[in-house]
């Protein structure tokens, strides 16, 4: 073969190359482009009842309009939303499976477990939008404390105790942060459900009661219970009379917070149609409703600022979290 004609095969299979390289983008890119064309599941990793399971449904319900398929919200409760991240840091890639992280399973979990974690957050998941921010909540039976500074202030003349979830949970953790900044000690009673924590606290077994607000917030309505204080950045605009711990000196800001996340390695076309139909959802004015309801707030926060919220996130509670704490959560 001819130097010549070396040069024209060469350039013949270069053109052959680059033809194909053309027809596999354009492929790709119509394969994201008619996304999805089918069911997608949306993992919640608590049962049905709780806030997870609430807002995992309102946005489904969203996502199915705009996408255009069913977006079908599967409960898989255990280890404290744990087994559900495992399972879909473990699903394939292709925007099929999503999962409602939260701040128990995501940041929380990753701060007190570690490398014990069975997944690693942020890496193994692609952060699509978080949903909604529920600040924690200090609780009094309502004829008790009229404000936090009246419980602290007891709480230093004496033996006070709280309920809470019990030791690892989100609300343990927090209060356990909150008793820090603010220099008491008050016992902690493990409790499983709200229900027999508030009977114990309106019967005066125990002073004080921590948990996410919005569950507890009808209570509160009905006059059974006060709300002392709030987490978060800002009061709450359903009971904007209740301050929060860091206008009181406390300055512990952690939130029960919700949003989606799909396994790392979703294609990007596919998680920015995610997120757009995220943003859209929020903007619904039953969702909204609902949501504002009882103290949570939607907020809209896409992708790369999501998964920034997500690592300070856990920043915060490794600084919160002393050796201390994490023994009585048995965590080495």
């Amino acid at each position: 073969m001819t130097e010549h004609m070396r040069s024209a095969a060469t350039r013949a299979w270069r053109g052959v190359y680059w033809l194909l390289c053309i027809l596999v983008c354009a492929a790709a890119t119509a394969a994201h482009a008619e996304y999805p064309d089918r069911p997608i599941r949306l993992v919640v990793g608590f049962p049905p009842g709780g806030g997870g399971d609430l807002y995992g449904r309102l946005i489904a319900e969203q996502l199915s309009r705009k996408l255009g398929q069913p977006v079908v919200v599967e409960n898989k409760g255990g280890a404290g939303g744990m087994m559900a991240a495992e399972q879909v840091a473990r699903s394939k890639p292709d925007g099929y499976t999503l999962l409602m992280g939260m701040s128990s399973n995501m940041s929380l979990a990753a701060a007190i477990r570690g490398k014990d974690l069975p997944y690693k957050v942020p890496e193994d998941f692609v952060a699509v939008g978080m949903l909604v921010q529920a600040p924690h909540g200090l609780f009094a039976a309502a004829d008790s404390y009229p404000n936090a500074a009246a419980a602290f202030t007891a709480a230093r003349a004496r033996q006070l105790s709280y309920g809470s979830s019990g030791p690892g949970s989100v609300g343990y953790v927090t209060m356990e942060m909150v008793k820090a900044k603010a220099g008491v000690d008050i016992s902690p009673i493990p409790y499983r459900g709200s229900g027999p924590a508030i009977t114990d606290l309106l019967g005066g077994h125990t002073d004080l009661f921590f948990a996410t607000a919005p569950p507890i917030m009808g209570q509160v309505k009905a006059g059974k219970l006060r709300l002392l204080a709030l987490t978060g950045e800002q009061r709450t605009p359903a009971f904007p009379e209740v301050p929060t711990f860091r206008e009181i000196g406390i300055d512990v800001t952690v939130t029960q917070w919700y949003g989606l996340v799909a396994p790392a390695g979703t294609p990007d076309a596919i998680v920015q149609r995610l997120s757009r139909a995220v943003s859209e959802g929020l903007r619904n004015a039953d969702l909204r409703r609902i949501v504002r309801q009882d103290g949570a707030l939607e907020v809209d926060m896409p992708t790369d600022k999501f998964r920034q919220y997500i690592v300070d996130d856990i920043a915060r509670y490794r600084a919160g979290i002393s050796d201390k704490l994490l023994k009585t959560m048995e965590v080495k």
